[in-house]
């Protein structure tokens, strides 16, 4: 009842999830927890357990080994576990640095006691970790010392060990206790009487005597409580001879899977699904510049996120719904090396701890990785040293109407876009959209030069008459477009409208939007996409907006198509065919 109370003063979202999401996850495999406290002492930890019981529903506290006793809210499914952290997070209900953990992380169950857990779905918990003797627990501050191995000290004691401290180090001890809430001055390793009171405080609320000065073995459990978060990833110190890098990685969630130039892959061997790349190759500014370049081209890097490129230096960052990555390199004598973490979404807090751990560990070593490395992988046109590159959700074709670099496309190729881009690297937004014709007329981010601009016909088709299609026929797979050629079938659309034309003209799906040309390499009209109002169209039948629905489209966006020229005759091939290329661009919408 008292759960069922607390959980009514959520808002409507958090009660959906909070009593939802549990059900879920017990006929799961994949059940996953938020670990929202961690605790030196069983009987600390059962207070902080009984604590959020009393205001959150799904609480427990499992034994996490090495002497810690965990407090998680569960189990969720993945996803509700995600949405979970952050309305709880946002509410304020749980600290700012809870993270998901897994059934690997988690021992013996200590709360709720043995009859409460046996209500729950899940399998039996294993016996938990041996308890202190029957006769009377240690103290709080003993237990902390025996579960740390290092032997408690005096007061004067304590403050001849912290005189041994380095600057580094004492300021580390600030940092943690500012993010542990006893702390808000500035880091400066000063131990003056702000930070003695938060010391003081601090062992106060860890049942330690309030002294405050913290021993050797309280030093080492107020550390070991803030990097709570680099040791449930098992943060460790790697060095990669053949990539002359060392760092610290999360060695519990990647391992090492293979080479392949300029890349070390360190896979996902855990549950969360991160990874790790060490960047290393010879090369110069040209490679650094280039590598920016490519890198923003692949999947592990989102389009959202800040980007910032130097002389000898970039960092990328992207973001989407499913991950986070963050990219560092840099160019010294002559060997571009970094690394890239690949982290889900979600648990920004764990990512930005494990994340500065990386950076503040990264060194160079000697040597550089082999650039024939992984040259003997399969290889995959969709792939860049087996990275799978970001692939638009759509590409079609459009073609440039003034010198701006205005293009008319199909409107189909625009419909629920994040971003569209013109050959892959001009940005370009939606100026008008006329549905009803099916013409879509986009504006680029900044002003193009084509090569090309249509010109359009002024008089009306012939029928029987030859026209060539530019389009990029298999979506811009083959880097360039194509003439696909055919003939006028019918000067009308199938219902009558005089705006269409109806094409014998067997076209591929990405040659819609394309410019149809008569033998002079006048515009004629658009090419429509096969599918009419849902049903395809037989083989060989096409239809094309004609050129005098184009001009009133490009009129109503406030836009002038170029003049139709003197006519000069039909253009050879070769003509028709530098032309077409010149005025023809792939349009390409991204999610």
């Amino acid at each position: 009842m008292k759960k069922l109370i607390a959980a009514l003063a959520l808002p409507l979202i958090a009660l959906a999830i909070a009593f939802t999401a549990p059900v879920a996850a017990q006929s799961s495999r994949d059940a996953v927890w938020i670990q929202i406290a961690a605790r030196p002492s069983l009987r600390e930890a059962e207070g902080e357990a009984r604590t959020y019981a009393a205001r959150l529903p799904d609480v427990s506290g499992y034994a996490l080994g090495g002497g810690w006793y965990g407090v998680v809210l569960g189990p969720y499914a993945r996803d509700d576990a995600e949405r979970v952290l952050q309305v709880y997070r946002a509410e304020g209900q749980i600290p700012r640095d809870s993270f998901i953990a897994f059934q690997r992380n988690l021992r013996g169950q200590f709360y709720p006691v043995a009859a409460d857990a046996a209500a729950s779905a899940q399998p039996a918990p294993a016996p938990p970790e041996p308890a202190a003797p029957a006769t009377a627990e240690p103290a709080p501050q003993q237990q902390a010392a025996l579960q740390s191995n290092l032997p408690d000290e005096t007061p004067a004691q304590a403050r001849r060990s912290e005189s041994a401290l380095s600057r580094e180090q004492r300021m580390d001890l600030q940092v943690a206790l500012k993010a542990a809430g006893f702390y808000d001055s500035g880091i400066d390793g000063a131990f003056g009487r702000g930070t003695r009171a938060s010391m003081s405080d601090w062992q106060a609320a860890r049942g330690f005597e309030p002294t405050g000065v913290l021993t050797t073995a309280q030093r080492q459990v107020l550390m070991d409580e803030y990097n709570a978060p680099l040791i449930s990833v098992g943060m460790a110190r790697v060095e990669d001879a053949k990539a002359g890098i060392g760092l610290q990685i999360p060695a519990d969630e990647v391992a090492f899977d293979r080479y392949e130039s300029p890349f070390a892959h360190y896979a996902s061997s855990g549950e969360l699904g991160a990874q790790v790349l060490l960047i290393s190759q010879p090369g110069d500014k040209r490679t650094l510049f280039g590598l920016y370049d490519i890198l923003q081209t692949l999947e592990i890097v989102p389009l959202n996120g800040p980007r910032q490129r130097g002389n000898d230096s970039f960092t990328i960052e992207g973001r989407n719904s499913k991950i986070v990555s963050f990219t560092q390199a840099s160019l010294k004598n002559g060997e571009v090396k970094g690394f890239t973490l690949i982290w889900p979404a979600g648990d920004e807090d764990r990512r930005a701890r494990v994340l500065a751990a990386m950076q503040a560990s990264f060194a160079r070593l000697d040597g550089v990785l082999d650039p024939a490395a992984g040259g003997d992988a399969v290889q995959n046109i969709d792939l860049v040293s087996g990275l799978e590159i970001r692939k638009p959700k759509l590409s079609r074709s459009g073609f440039f109407v003034d010198g701006e670099g205005s293009v008319l496309t199909t409107s189909d190729v625009v419909a629920g876009c994040t971003r569209i881009t013109l050959d892959h690297g001009y940005q370009a937004a939606v100026a008008a959209n006329n549905t009803a014709d099916g013409i879509a007329i986009l504006r680029p981010a900044e002003p193009l030069a084509p090569a090309a601009v249509a010109e359009l016909s002024a008089a009306s088709p012939r029928l029987q008459s030859e026209v060539a299609v530019s389009g990029f026929s298999y979506e811009g797979v083959l880097g360039a477009p194509s003439l696909t050629w055919g003939r006028i079938a019918d000067v009308k659309s199938l219902d009558g409208s005089t705006g269409v034309a109806r094409l014998e003209l067997a076209p591929q799906p990405g040659d819609a939007g394309g410019p149809v040309l008569d033998s002079t390499g006048t515009v004629l009209g658009m090419l429509l996409p096969r599918q009419i109002e849902g049903k395809q169209l037989p083989e060989g039948v096409s239809f094309a907006v004609n050129a005098e629905a184009i001009r009133s489209a490009l009129s109503a966006a406030g836009l002038t198509p170029a003049a139709q020229s003197a006519p000069a005759g039909s253009l050879p091939n070769a003509a028709m065919a530098r032309l077409a290329s010149g005025m023809t661009v792939l349009v390409s919408c991204w999610e």
